[in-house]
């Protein structure tokens, strides 16, 4: 994926940023507590508290510097939303919302999400099971035109660990 640049992945503890960078990598799913940044393939994953804590959110700015696209995501079961309104303009480049955990709320749940997303300044928005694999096409095929990824991305949807 290096060719391209790098992707930073965004949101809140709970919110599917390791296993989604796990599962554009090609790796098996298993959970592991972000402490700090980490590169998992060519993405930025985030700790969830860079997002959470007013006191931590300027290391985005500088861990941003690396990366061309940025990910904003939501759990849709989640009660709470962590973004302020209008923080992609943070960013220097495009910033995409990732509604996740489909599986996990209703429509109304993925729409509220969607409309917290468009607050933040995220557009367009995917929404996604990491579980099922269902819309994770449409993400990566969008992070493919917008970095230039072409075929390195994982074709493969959610891999058990083992």
């Amino acid at each position: 994926m290096t060719e391209g640049g790098k992707l930073l992945v965004v949101g809140p503890v709970y919110s599917g940023k390791t296993t989604l960078c796990q599962c554009l990598a090609g790796m098996p799913q298993m959970y592991v507590k972000t402490h700090t940044v980490q590169l998992v393939g060519d993405a930025i994953d985030t700790p969830g508290e860079y997002i959470e804590n007013r006191i931590l959110r300027h290391r985005l700015k500088v861990t941003a510097s690396d990366a061309r696209l940025v990910l904003f995501l939501q759990d849709a079961s989640a009660l709470s939303f962590h973004f302020a309104p209008g923080q992609a303009s943070m960013f220097g480049g495009p910033v995409a919302g990732v509604v996740t955990k489909i599986d996990l709320a209703g429509e109304k749940e993925v729409g509220q999400a969607r409309e917290l997303l468009n607050l933040a300044g995220a557009s367009p928005h995917f929404a996604v099971s990491l579980l099922t694999g269902e819309g994770l096409e449409g993400l990566k095929a969008f992070i493919a035109e917008n970095l230039g990824f072409g075929t390195r991305l994982s074709t493969t949807g959610p891999r058990a660990p083992g």
